[in-house]
């Protein structure tokens, strides 16, 4: 029986890494690409190192294109906002749907949980039509006012919340805390697992959007990166060394931010998970 436990266990893990190197393969293809010449990723072949490894790729997307770091700049002030925008609101809505008592208190709350439910998509065209009444298309507006606050987030946040534990809040309101005061300068704090959680995805989904900017934005000095690098590729359709290297570097602000915010995320996870 044992080693029939052991048996199974070896295949699966065996099968489990088998299957994690076919899906990493490509993405390390991919980074090694980006130093390798265009001659040598013409020239064929699936080896990993390059022969003649160079930083002329990424010396070309900065200095040949003028736009590149624009749109490095704009996605990050736009998913940076967002982020910021989205911990602050979905927080304090959170909190007060878990902690303070108001008329209409459990119908708002089935009302985002039914929100949830609607495909983003659908909210595309309705999203436009007010932006363009307003005057704020091709903006920054465009792209952050709408994703100020997400209902997900907000029924997370809630749910934390909820099983916050009173007694901190009670000790604060008896040392002269207001409600307001009691939720920054003790509540939010503490909640910093969801809130790291939170940005992390937040952050994310801002940095990789690609219909909203599509949508929302015409000037190319505005374009987002993920919009940018549509162009960028049109451009040049066949510059694989180029494409590869503006990828790359498309991902390093989600590699930095995951790891120096990794240990408050996972924890956050697990946090959900539990409840």
């Amino acid at each position: 029986m044992v080693k029939r436990k052991r048996f199974w266990k070896i295949v699966t893990y065996t099968l489990l890494i088998g299957y994690g190197l076919v899906t990493l393969y490509p993405f390390l293809w991919a980074v090694m690409a980006s130093f390798k010449p265009y001659s040598e990723i013409i020239g064929g072949g699936l080896s990993l190192l390059p022969k003649a490894p160079t930083l002329e790729n990424f010396s070309y997307i900065f200095t040949r294109d003028p736009l590149f770091p624009r749109w490095i700049l704009n996605s990050f002030i736009i998913a940076t906002s967002g982020t910021i925008l989205n911990i602050i609101f979905n927080s304090m809505a959170g909190y007060a749907l878990a902690r303070l008592r108001f008329p209409g208190r459990k119908q708002m709350f089935l009302l985002i949980l039914a929100v949830i439910m609607v495909p983003a998509q659908i909210l595309l065209i309705p999203n436009y039509l007010i932006m363009k009444s307003i005057g704020i298309l091709d903006t920054y507006n465009a792209l952050i006012l709408p994703g100020a606050i997400n209902f997900g987030y907000i029924f997370m946040m809630r749910q934390f919340f909820v099983n916050f534990p009173k007694e901190v809040e009670e000790a604060a309101q008896m040392d002269g805390l207001s409600r307001t005061q009691t939720f920054f300068r003790i509540v939010f704090p503490m909640a910093q697992a969801s809130i790291a959680t939170q940005g992390v995805f937040v952050f994310l989904g801002l940095w990789n959007e690609f219909m909203k900017p599509l949508l929302y934005i015409t000037s190319p000095e505005k374009y987002t990166l993920t919009l940018g690098l549509q162009s960028f590729q049109t451009q040049n359709a066949t510059q694989w060394n180029y494409i590869m290297a503006a990828s790359v570097v498309s991902i390093i602000p989600i590699l930095i931010l995951y790891i120096v915010l990794n240990k408050y995320f996972m924890k956050g996870v697990r946090i959900g998970g539990d409840k």
